[in-house]
């Protein structure tokens, strides 16, 4: 077939099986406006932002424009200059402008398109009503003054996570984006993934921040601060700061930390690696015993939630073994009750998802009458703190981890990526680390951001089944599969964000090029690892024994309301 060209702007350039004319001048460094359109979401046409104009003086929305042969638009006209500048004055006489001191500020696209087109002032008065803002969940905040009505966290919702805990209600002027009934967003479905806020284009949802209370408890001199930063971080930070997207710069973030007056720094891969060791001996168990299988991974907690929602019947197939956040969690607190029994230990937990506020939350994660997490800073939050202590962040110096817990392996880092748990389980599972054999479990089929991976690996003289997921609608398609009979596995991962941790609603927003970046940045981080499988970690066998001794099952496992006897 003959290469087809459409000419947009007087440029001729070639079409490459894009849905929509939008895609192709993107594609071609033409960036037209959008409020309403997601290359990942199905097209929903409100906004009317991408409008452009045809060679007959036509307007259509470029969203919905199949592109043709010979094609021929405009995107940048008088006529169309007018249109979107009144669209934009609409759209900012229904909203809550107060801009300063908003979420969004600076990382809108309402604000960021009414700056590129000059709106300077609005000629309509300010009619967006004065909703109650909904800060019930522990991981967003809703203020539907600031809503826009894209459509985007709605579709998110539906078409990706397969949850709908928010939808349009009302017609017209009516119109709102809300939940059912009305009810407070914590008394939804909803499993606090916030992909609803990592793509809403306004302050209308947005991460519950508290970094002040981080601060709060950095420069309380009663409390011993002690920070764990999880694998993805180190992928998600450095381009907030002009450093390459997926650069890994866990170095530097400790130096920050330390900076900002944080007393002890750890990675979060080193209780990844006893994640690996604590749930690869649970599914070796539940194969010797013939347990009911595929077991499912347990750290994602919107996954968990996701699961108690809607798939109560298999969470006594989801593994007890505690997510990498909570164990490090319970080995801070039994270390310093053994070391420093006098002082007042602050946990706080550095993360690439919304999510772990709420697990933070939870009570199973209270041990011996203490909440093993005091707080939970997702990775924008750390971003606006450094940024808040006027640091050279590009500049600093890189440190290491504190002593005891500083050591880690490559197969706690990958926790960060989408099959990152599964292939660390698979090296700890075959125990040869050998450079060939990593090669082999790397190109098993276990990588790469599809949202459904399945394939087969061996063990000894064990053929495993395994599927890796991404997305809560992939999930429920793998667990429909399973349940109809037309699909079995022995070990299934699932990661609630798309692409797993490195697109967690926690990370700073970005593109498909940045989450690639991100994906290959934890993978270049593991390579450089001296360790690769979690048995060699030497860190191990000193918390095993001295720090935790014969409580690893209590204070590594995690036992939700319906399976207390998984």
């Amino acid at each position: 077939m003959a290469e087809q060209f459409m000419t947009i702007d007087g440029i001729k350039v070639p079409i490459r099986g894009e849905r929509n004319v939008l895609e192709v001048a993107r594609n071609n460094g033409i960036d037209i406006p959008s409020l309403c359109y997601d290359p990942d979401l199905s097209i929903y046409g409100g906004c009317r932002l991408c409008i452009v104009e045809n060679e007959r003086g036509g307007i259509d929305a470029s969203c919905s424009m199949i592109p043709r042969d010979e094609m021929v638009i405009y995107t940048n006209t008088p006529k169309l200059r007018k249109h979107r500048k009144m669209i934009l004055e609409l759209l900012l006489a229904a909203h809550n402008c107060d801009c300063p001191t908003c979420e969004k500020d600076g990382d809108c696209k309402l604000q960021a398109y009414a700056r590129r087109y000059g709106v300077k002032r609005v000629r309509f008065d300010n009619d967006h009503s004065k909703l109650r803002i909904d800060r019930s969940s522990k991981a967003i905040v809703r203020d539907p003054g600031k809503c826009v009505l894209c459509g985007e966290c709605v579709r998110m919702c539906q078409e990706i996570q397969n949850v709908a805990a928010i939808d349009f209600a009302n017609r017209g002027s009516k119109a709102v984006v809300t939940t059912g009934f009305h009810k407070p967003l914590a008394e939804t479905n909803c499993v606090n993934c916030g992909q609803c806020a990592a793509i809403c284009p306004t302050g209308a949802i947005s991460i519950k921040n508290e970094a002040d209370e981080g601060w709060k408890a950095i420069q309380d001199p009663e409390f011993k601060t002690v920070v764990q930063i999880a694998p993805a971080v180190r992928a998600g930070v450095g381009e907030r700061f002009g450093l390459p997207a997926g650069a890994n710069v866990i170095g530097k973030i400790v130096t920050a930390l330390k900076r900002m007056g944080v007393d002890e720094v750890y990675d979060t891969s080193l209780s990844a690696d006893i994640t690996i060791m604590e749930e690869s001996a649970e599914f070796l168990e539940k194969l010797k015993t013939g347990a009911k299988l595929p077991m499912f991974t347990s750290c994602c907690p919107g996954w968990i939630k996701h699961v108690e929602n809607a798939h109560p019947e298999l969470m006594p197939q989801v593994s007890t073994t505690g997510s990498p956040m909570e164990i490090f969690g319970a080995l801070i607190r039994q270390y310093f009750k053994k070391n420093e029994p006098e002082r007042k230990i602050y946990s706080i937990a550095v993360m690439p998802c919304t999510a772990k506020k709420y697990e933070a939350s939870r009570p199973e994660l209270v041990k011996d009458g203490e909440r093993l997490i005091d707080l939970v800073l997702t990775t924008q939050e750390l971003c606006r703190m450094i940024e808040e202590a006027g640091m050279d962040f590009a500049a600093l110096p890189d440190s290491e981890p504190d002593a005891p817990f500083a050591p880690y392996t490559g197969g706690g880092v990958i926790f960060g990526v989408t099959g990152g748990v599964t292939e660390a389980v698979i090296r700890k599972v075959v125990g040869d680390t050998s450079e060939a054999s990593l090669k082999t479990i790397a190109d098993c089929g276990v990588r790469g951001l599809e949202g459904i991976k399945s394939f087969e690996v061996t063990a000894g003289e064990t053929s495993l089944r395994i599927a890796v997921v991404s997305g809560l609608k992939n999930a429920d398609r793998v667990i429909a599969a399973v349940q109809a009979g037309e699909a079995s596995y022995d070990f299934i991962e699932v990661m609630a964000c798309p692409n797993g941790c490195i697109g967690g609603a926690g990370q700073p927003s970005c593109a498909k090029p940045v989450k690639v970046a991100r994906f290959r940045g934890l993978f270049e981080a593991d390579e450089a690892c001296e360790l690769r499988s979690c048995e060699q970690n030497p860190a191990l066998d000193y918390i095993y024994r001295e720090v935790i001794g014969e409580r690893a099952h209590d204070l590594f496992h995690v036992h939700y309301p319906d399976h207390k006897n998984g």
